[in-house]
C-alpha cells in the first residue's frame, strides 16, 4: 500500500494596515530604535485597530487569501484548526468563527493553544488526519492579536510583539513531498518565566486583577532567551540529523520570529547560512502562532517543489519543536 502524506498545497496570510514603528514606541516607553533593533532585529510591527475586532478578523482574511489562490471551494474543507493564544473569546473556538465566516459549512473546527509553537502543533495534528485517510482538505491557521494582551508601559514586552495571521492548506499525496517528520516538546516548568497571570480559571478576572495589570503578557526575558536559544536550535539539528539532512540538502530554515539572535543560533547549530533563513521579523515582530505561516506566505514565490524545509519554534509553556516539510509545488 502506498503511503499517504499531507502536502502543503496553498498558503495565505494577512497583516493589519497599521504600522507601529520603533520611533513611535520611543514616545510610549523608555527605549530607542537602535536598542530595539540591535537586541531583537525588529524595526516595526503591525497592529489590528478598531472596535470589536479579534484575531478571527485576521484569520478570516488569511484563509480567504489562500482560497482565492488555490480556487478551493470552502464547502470542500473537512477540518479547520486555529492555533492561537488570543482567541476572540473563551468560547466558542475562534476556529468555529472563521469556518462559519468563510463558508466552510461541512468542516468541523477547533483551536489549539501552544503559544509560539502552536502552528507546528496544529500542522502535525492536521497531517495525522490526512495520513489516516479520514480527510482530504484541512486548513491550518496560526495567528495572534498580541496587542490585545500587551502592556504598552512595559518596555520589555511591548517592543517584541505584533499582530498577524497565516494559514496553509493540507491535502493528501502519494508523492515524495509533504510533512515528512516532526519532533515536538513541552515542559510545564517554564510556566513561571512566560505567562499571563489572570483571566483563566485559576485567577478569574476581577477589578483587582485589572487594576494590578495582571491581564498582560509577563516574561522574564533572559531566562526565556536562554531556553529558546538552546532548545529551538537543538530540536532543529536533531530533526535534520534524524533525516540525514546535511546543510546543503536544506533549502530553507523557517524559524519562529521571536528574536534575531535566537534565529541566528538555530541557523548556526544546523549549519545553515543566512541566505537560506526565512526572516521577516524586522517588519512584523513576533506574531506568536502567526510567524511561521507568515514566513511561508512571504517566501511562497521563492519555494520550489521538492525543497527541504525545517520549520522550528519555541514558545511559552514551555513548548518547542521542529517539523520537516518537503515542499509540494513551485511558487
Amino acid at each position: 500500500m502506498t503511503d499517504i502524506r499531507a502536502a502543503i498545497t496553498g498558503v495565505g496570510g494577512y497583516v493589519p494596515d497599521y504600522i507601529l514603528t520603533n520611533k513611535e514606541l520611543e514616545t510610549m516607553v523608555e527605549t530607542t530604535d537602535e536598542w530595539i533593533t540591535s537586541r531583537t532585529g525588529i524595526k516595526e510591527r503591525r497592529i489590528l485597530k478598531g472596535e470589536n475586532k479579534g484575531v478571527s478578523v485576521m484569520g478570516i482574511e488569511a484563509v480567504k487569501d489562500m482560497l482565492a489562490k488555490t480556487h478551493v471551494d470552502p464547502k470542500e474543507i473537512d477540518l479547520l484548526i486555529f492555533a492561537t493564544v488570543t482567541a476572540d473569546m473563551t468560547f466558542p473556538a475562534t476556529a468555529n468563527i472563521v469556518a462559519s465566516s468563510i463558508g466552510a459549512v461541512n468542516a468541523f473546527s477547533y483551536d489549539i493553544s501552544a503559544a509560539c509553537s502552536g502552528f507546528l502543533f496544529a500542522l502535525t495534528t492536521g497531517a495525522s488526519f490526512i495520513e489516516s485517510g479520514m480527510y482530504k482538505k484541512i486548513v491550518i491557521v496560526g495567528g495572534d492579536k498580541m496587542s490585545a494582551i500587551m502592556d504598552y508601559t512595559d518596555r520589555t514586552t511591548c517592543i517584541i510583539f505584533g499582530d498577524g495571521a497565516g494559514c496553509v492548506l493540507l491535502e493528501p499525496t502519494t508523492e515524495d513531498v509533504g510533512v515528512m517528520d516532526s519532533i515536538l516538546k513541552s515542559d510545564g516548568s517554564g510556566e513561571s518565566y512566560l505567562h499571563m497571570k489572570a483571566g483563566g480559571s485559576r485567577i478569574p478576572a476581577s477589578h483587582q486583577t485589572v487594576e494590578s495589570r495582571q491581564h498582560y503578557v509577563y516574561q522574564e526575558g533572559s531566562a526565556v532567551f536562554k531556553f529558546a536559544v538552546t532548545n529551538m536550535a537543538e530540536v532543529s539539528a536533531q530533526l535534520a540529523e534524524r533525516n540525514n539532512l546535511k546543510p546543503d540538502d536544506i533549502a530553507w530554515l523557517v524559524p519562529h520570529q521571536a528574536n534575531k539572535r535566537i534565529i541566528d543560533a538555530a541557523a548556526s547549530r544546523v549549519g545553515i547560512t543566512e541566505d537560506k533563513v526565512m526572516m521577516n521579523i524586522e517588519r512584523y515582530g513576533n506574531t506568536t502562532a502567526g510567524t511561521i505561516p507568515l514566513l511561508l506566505w512571504d517566501y511562497e514565490k521563492q519555494l520550489k517543489k521538492g525543497d527541504n524545509l525545517i520549520l522550528a519554534a519555541f514558545g511559552g509553556g514551555f513548548t518547542w519543536g521542529a517539523v520537516y516539510v518537503k515542499w509540494a509545488y513551485n511558487g
